[in-house]
């Protein structure tokens, strides 16, 4: 087979200028309210994760192979190589099922963003609160569009899009804290991108499947701290018809959009559009959860009267969480929207407290969760990627009664964004399990006024417990 020799990467190019070229001053103010949120809850979210089961084999293997010890591993007082550090940091946001989630582009943009710009800021404490602020803007901005550009069949071909895209948010946060210049920057996308990699199946059950943002955001830091060097990456990363993203990461050339990279950039922000967790579940499952919670509110049933429950969603819904549940581990449950339905009509809500091992193989969960169908809607369908979360609910009581409800996008997402005083409140209670009042109160302080920050290694520091 012949393949085109075109080295040129225009597309490349422009996601590289923007991330060298960008400063605090071109953020806008609502973005820069929305980022410092953000922050707070991925930093939240890991802070909680520290301490579960697949988090502590993780940092229990890689503290028993690294004795550097020179970065900090968030909500503990252990300290990892750089490297290690930003594997371990980025799977902890991960690690419950918690952060934040860009829907379109289908990313947990703070779990692979993150944890490489704070090793940055380990080994430079003195960057300011505004370099750093930047350098975070101008991470969740680009792998949010790589997976615009891929489009949702990404993840229905069974690639875990925040492995695969997440390696772009890292390598541009890292290379916008570095200050690298555009060409170095180049390269640290080229480097990131050939590390890309990360399966869906991960999903039934598998662990590993927390580690993928942790890895996707090594990946990342590796691009850039190798490019500073010198180390050089496929040039053009993007636009190759042979072995570049795009082409390889997607059936056919008609399934991208190279122009969704760049459209836009620096004008329109893609971090406006990404959404919050307070469900305790993959995102695919919040719309349903917040329907039904919409029905109880207007017709309160009890489980004696509930006949069956039926979803209809988009194919990438049916796909993604529809399957009949069965009992393969905590990653399982919390990715299978019949369960956490179950979950929710048994307990009320489904947050950290509803998701724990005992509760994987409880017959009076999985019997309930057989009462609920998840059907496609060509319809829901047809409307795209924008509206993958969109679900219509019926719910079927014994008496004939049928209620319904349809929801296009959950609670905290970008469409009904939460206010500050919910973040802080979700914050609290995840960070709290494991530090002190003072502490917490530090960190959210620190984030919150992140602008006024002398030195952003002071962050990095308070985030040790």
């Amino acid at each position: 087979m012949a393949h085109s020799n075109d080295t040129s990467n225009p597309h490349t190019a422009a996601v590289a200028r923007f991330v060298s070229d960008f400063r605090y001053e071109m953020i806008p103010a609502e973005v820069l309210a929305r980022i410092k949120l953000l922050v707070l809850d991925s930093l939240g979210c890991a802070i909680y994760g520290a301490e579960l089961p697949w988090s502590r084999i993780l940092r229990e293997t890689l503290g028993a192979v690294d004795t550097t010890g020179t970065a900090s591993v968030w909500g503990t007082a252990e300290r990892l190589s750089p490297p290690h550090a930003v594997l371990v940091n980025g799977a902890l946001v991960q690690s419950f099922e918690l952060d934040d989630v860009h829907r379109v582009g289908v990313l947990h943009v703070g779990a692979v963003t993150l944890s490489p710009i704070f090793a940055v800021l380990e080994r430079n404490p003195e960057i300011s609160g505004r370099d750093f602020l930047a350098a975070v803007v101008a991470g969740y901005e680009i792998g949010p569009r790589v997976g615009i550009c891929m489009g949702q069949e990404h993840i229905g071909q069974g690639w875990h899009s925040g492995a695969t895209l997440g390696v772009f948010s890292a390598a541009a946060g890292a290379a916008a804290a570095l200050r690298l210049d555009h060409d170095k920057t180049v390269n640290a996308l080229g480097i990131a991108g050939t590390q890309s990699a990360g399966l869906m199946a991960a999903q039934y059950g598998a662990m590993v499947k927390r580690m993928h943002a942790g890895r996707a955001a090594q990946s990342g830091y590796y691009g850039a701290i190798l490019a500073e060097r010198g180390f050089t990456g496929i040039r053009n990363v993007f636009e190759s018809d042979y072995g570049g993203f795009c082409s390889t990461f997607s059936r056919s050339h008609d399934r991208y959009d190279l122009a969704a990279l760049s459209d836009g950039l620096g004008e329109r922000f893609e971090t406006m559009q990404i959404a919050l967790k307070f469900y305790s579940c993959v995102g695919s499952n919040h719309t349903t959860l917040d329907g039904i919670r919409m029905i109880k509110a207007r017709r309160p049933f009890t489980l004696d009267e509930l006949e069956k429950i039926v979803v209809y969603g988009s194919q990438v819904t049916v796909d993604h969480v529809g399957w009949p549940y069965r009992p393969e581990g905590l990653t399982s449950a919390q990715l299978n929207l019949p369960y956490c339905v179950a979950t929710l009509l048994l307990e009320g809500d489904a947050f950290v407290a509803q998701f724990t091992e005992d509760k994987v193989d409880d017959p009076e969960r999985i019997a309930l969760s057989r009462r609920v169908e998840v059907i496609e809607d060509p319809e829901i369908t047809a409307l795209g990627s924008r509206f993958r979360h969109k679900v219509r609910v019926e719910v079927h009581l014994k008496n004939g009664e049928v209620h319904e409800e349809t929801v296009e996008a959950p609670r905290g997402s970008e469409k009904f964004f939460a206010s500050e005083a919910d973040v802080v409140e979700k914050f609290r209670k995840l960070a709290g399990t494991r530090m002190t009042g003072s502490q917490l109160e530090r960190v959210i302080d620190l984030v919150m006024g992140a602008e006024t920050m002398t030195a952003a290694g002071d962050l990095a520091r308070a985030l040790c417990v």
